[in-house]
């Protein structure tokens, strides 16, 4: 092979290797196109599957939020509802207090021979929200009423019986002009299990009792003296109708008891049963107050006073007719409503 047939050759395999460098630099080109293509595809086929998941996410989640918020409105519509059938309208007279219509049952009889549930013991309770300060007013369960929703006229024990816990928040309410917020209807077996769940109550007994009733079932046989009461005995001691005071002593110590359980409550031992007691409450106690009152009754209870609270009977004076009925003194009523619930001029005015 002659010298210019070796450049001729070795020329033509350098513009072939050339070619074939040019032709694999443009193979590669286009895999690199085809992959940045299938790449660009998937986002944008994975972006287009996000976003309508999350529009359809959106739909749904927005969808049930206008139902949730619709099913609370309707809720707290219904408690509404339930609340102006329980207590009747609230005053906004009455908005700085909580005021709780506390009654305790007990097993009756009435004209026909048929057992009935009557109130026993009947307590207004008035928290003050800003203070925590209580009072309590003790009405004497033979007290002579005209019964709310034109029922008629009886003892306000029997009120229960006629129309239960709401038809004795409104006749209450039509006594003293007043609003009552909530109620809280317990009977003597669960208050029994309360006592006991708190440890027993330490109290003076102010004279000796003695009572027997065999068809109630109740011996009531306890000497004057301090004694510490469990459940029998706190209900032994409030329900005792001495022959001198009846509903009037029973009354008293009414009052007498409440400030004691008061202070047992606020008592730092009394802390680790606050559960038992809350069971128990839930389990066995009927009250108005539902969920959305929660937040409310928490921070009223949170805020109470270690004031021991103020007790007050309502005034009146036995009937000349009839010395088992008490009859409301009218005028002294009215001067102690305005003193516990002062008018907004009044209240302040004292500030």
């Amino acid at each position: 092979m002659s010298e210019y047939d070796a450049e001729e050759l070795a020329a033509q395999l350098a513009r072939e290797s050339s070619r074939e460098n040019i032709e694999r630099r443009r193979s590669q080109r286009r895999r690199r196109r085809r992959l940045a293509f299938f790449r660009g595809f998937f986002r944008l086929i994975f972006t287009m599957a996000l976003l309508i998941g999350v529009t359809v996410a959106g739909y749904y989640l927005i969808g049930w939020g206008v139902q949730a918020y619709r099913d609370i409105r309707d809720m707290y519509e219904a408690y509404l509802v339930r609340q102006e059938e329980n207590r009747g309208a609230v005053d906004v007279r009455f908005d700085g207090y909580t005021n709780v219509l506390v009654l305790g049952l007990d097993d009756a009889v009435n004209a026909d021979n048929t057992a009935e549930k009557r109130a026993d013991a009947i307590l207004l309770v008035s928290l003050e929200n800003a203070t925590g300060k209580v009072r309590l007013l003790n009405i004497p369960r033979d007290t002579w009423v005209q019964m709310a929703q034109d029922k008629g006229e009886t003892r306000l024990s029997n009120v229960y019986a006629v129309g239960g816990a709401p038809l004795m928040v409104r006749t209450i309410n039509r006594m003293f002009d007043i609003s009552i917020h909530q109620y809280v209807v317990i009977d003597l077996d669960t208050f029994a299990r309360i006592v006991d769940a708190v440890g027993g109550i330490d109290l003076y007994v102010e004279q000796d009792m003695d009572y027997d009733d065999p068809e109630s079932g109740l011996a009531i046989h306890m000497r004057q003296g301090y004694r510490h009461l469990d459940g029998v005995g706190a209900e032994h001691y409030l329900r005792y109708r001495s022959g001198d005071l009846g509903d009037l002593g029973r009354t008293q110590r009414q009052q007498k008891f409440v400030k004691a359980f008061y202070a047992k409550l606020l008592r730092v031992d009394t802390l680790p049963k606050i559960p038992e007691i809350a069971d128990i409450l839930k389990r066995d106690v009927t009250t108005s107050a539902e969920l959305f009152d929660s937040m409310h009754i928490g921070n009223v209870i949170r805020k109470l006073s270690a004031e021991p609270p103020r007790t007050i009977m309502l005034p009146g004076n036995f009937s000349r007719d009839d010395d088992t009925v008490w009859i409301m003194d009218r005028a002294a009523t009215d001067a102690v409503i305005r003193e516990l619930f002062p008018p907004e001029e009044a209240a302040g005015a004292n500030q």
